[in-house]
C-alpha cells in the first residue's frame, strides 16, 4: 500500500462517499478529507425524480451515510467550494481562500444542470440536480399547477411521468423528433414517447423553445414554431455538463471532463484520480473513451480508484465496465447495458413490445454490445454478465 497520510476526495456526492469507504475497506488508515459544495451530507440523486418529488418520500430517506460509517472517520469540509487545484503544491484551495494540503486526491465533483441562455427571472423556473432543486420543485408542484418538461431524456421523462402520477397536467417539449433518443434510438423513443402518451402526456416534438412567458412567474412557453405551452411550472432538463470549472488553471487535461488513463489517473499526476460523472476514460472493452453519468459507474468507478491510488507504483488495473442505467417511469422500468446504436443487430429475445415486457438485444461485429430490457432486471443482468464476459451475439441469443 503506497504511504499516502493524507486523500482528499473532491466532491461529497455518490462518488465521493463510496470512495471513502473503499479506501477504508481496504485498509486505508490516514487522514480522509471530503470537500462538497452542498451543506447536506451524501444522498442519492435517482430518487429526487421520482420518489422525492413525487411526495412518497421524505428527505431522511435518501441519505446514503449508514451507522457502520460512523467508524469512518472522515473530515467533513461541507458548504464549502472548491475554486482551484494546485497540482505541483498537492492542495486544494477553498472558496473562503484556506487551503487542504493532500498526499492524493480524488476528483469526484460530478456535474451541475445545463440551463438555456437568456433565461428569464421569472419563479417557478426549475431545473433538478440537487436535494435543494427537488425540495423546491416539489413546494411548486404543491400548488397543483400545470407543468411544461424542457427536454425528453431521462431526466425530463421521469419527471414528466412523476408529475403525471401526481395528476397534473404535463407536456413535454423536445427538440429531437423522439423522447431518449440519444440513450435508446429513434424507434424505442417512439415506443416509450406512446407510453407517455398512454398515461396523459402531451408531447411536442421536433421543435425548440423559442422563449419563455409571463411576467413575475413564469406563464408558458413560446416554441419555435410559433406554437405556446401554458405553464405554471416549467423543469429545464436538457442535461448536464461535468463541473470541471474550478480545475481550469490546474494543468490537467480537461476535455468533455477530466481526462483520465485506463485507471482513472489523471494524465497529469498518478497521485491525482477522478471517479463519477465528471471522469473521462479509455474503456478498453468497447474500445472507447467515454464519460457516464450514471449511479452504478459512480459506485464501481470509485471503488477502482481507491485501489489504484493505494496501489502506488505497484501494478494497476483497468477499469473496463459494462455501462449500465435504468430509468422509472410509470410502471415500467427501463434498464439498459453497454453500447450500442441503431445501426447494430438487433433482436428481441424476450417478451414482446405489445405487452411492454421485453428484452432486445443489440451486436455489432459478432459481438453482444448491448441489452435493452423493459421490466425485466433479471435477465438484463444476466447480458450484462455476458457483455462484460465478451460473449458473441450468437452467443447471447441462443442463451
Amino acid at each position: 500500500m503506497a504511504q499516502l497520510d493524507t486523500i482528499a476526495v473532491v466532491g461529497a456526492s455518490l462518488a465521493g462517499l463510496r470512495t471513502v469507504q473503499a479506501l477504508r475497506r481496504l485498509g486505508y488508515e490516514g487522514r480522509l478529507i471530503a470537500i462538497g459544495e452542498e451543506k447536506h451530507l451524501p444522498y442519492d440523486r435517482p430518487p429526487l425524480s421520482k420518489k422525492v418529488l413525487g411526495g412518497e418520500w421524505d428527505l431522511e430517506r435518501t441519505q446514503l451515510l449508514r451507522p457502520e460509517d460512523d467508524a469512518l472517520d472522515v473530515e467533513w469540509r461541507l458548504g464549502q467550494r472548491a475554486d482551484a487545484l494546485d497540482v505541483k503544491e498537492r492542495a486544494v484551495k477553498l472558496a473562503d481562500g484556506s487551503r487542504v494540503a493532500f498526499d492524493a486526491c480524488v476528483i469526484a465533483t460530478g456535474t451541475f444542470a445545463r440551463t438555456i441562455p437568456g433565461t428569464p427571472d421569472l419563479t417557478g423556473i426549475h431545473t433538478l440536480r440537487t436535494l435543494d432543486d427537488a425540495i423546491a420543485l416539489r413546494r411548486d408542484l404543491d400548488a397543483g399547477p400545470r407543468v411544461a418538461v424542457i427536454g425528453g431524456g431521462f431526466i425530463g421523462a421521469e419527471v414528466a411521468a412523476t408529475c403525471r402520477g401526481r395528476g397534473l397536467d404535463v407536456t413535454i417539449v423536445e427538440a429531437l423528433p423522439a423522447p431518449l433518443e440519444r440513450g435508446l434510438g429513434r424507434r424505442m423513443g417512439e415506443y416509450v414517447a406512446q407510453i407517455h402518451r398512454d398515461h396523459g402526456v402531451e408531447l411536442r416534438l421536433g421543435v425548440g423553445v423559442e422563449a419563455f412567458l409571463g411576467e413575475g412567474r413564469v406563464s408558458g412557453l413560446r416554441l419555435a414554431d410559433g406554437s405556446e405551452v401554458p405553464a405554471d411550472v416549467v423543469v429545464v432538463g436538457i442535461g448536464v455538463a461535468p463541473a470541471t470549472g474550478w480545475l481550469e488553471d490546474s494543468g490537467l487535461e480537461l476535455d468533455n471532463g477530466v481526462v483520465c488513463d485506463a485507471a482513472c489517473r489523471t494524465t497529469r499526476s498518478r497521485f491525482i484520480a477522478a471517479a463519477g460523472d465528471v471522469a473521462r476514460w479509455p474503456n478498453a472493452l468497447f474500445d472507447e473513451t467515454m464519460r457516464i453519468e450514471h449511479w452504478t459507474n459512480a459506485t464501481e468507478q470509485a471503488d477502482h480508484v481507491a485501489a489504484t491510488l493505494l496501489a502506488g507504483d505497484g501494478p494497476v488495473e483497468p477499469f473496463t465496465p459494462v455501462p449500465f442505467v435504468w430509468s422509472d417511469q410509470f410502471d415500467r422500468k427501463i434498464q439498459v447495458a453497454g453500447r450500442f446504436s441503431e445501426d447494430d443487430d438487433s433482436k428481441l429475445v424476450d417478451g414482446s413490445l405489445e405487452e411492454r415486457r421485453f428484452v432486445m438485444l443489440y451486436g455489432r461485429g459478432g459481438k453482444l454490445r448491448g441489452v435493452l430490457g423493459m421490466n425485466r432486471p433479471r435477465l438484463v443482468m444476466k447480458y450484462r454478465g455476458m457483455i462484460r464476459d465478451g460473449a458473441s451475439f450468437e452467443e447471447a441469443l441462443s442463451a
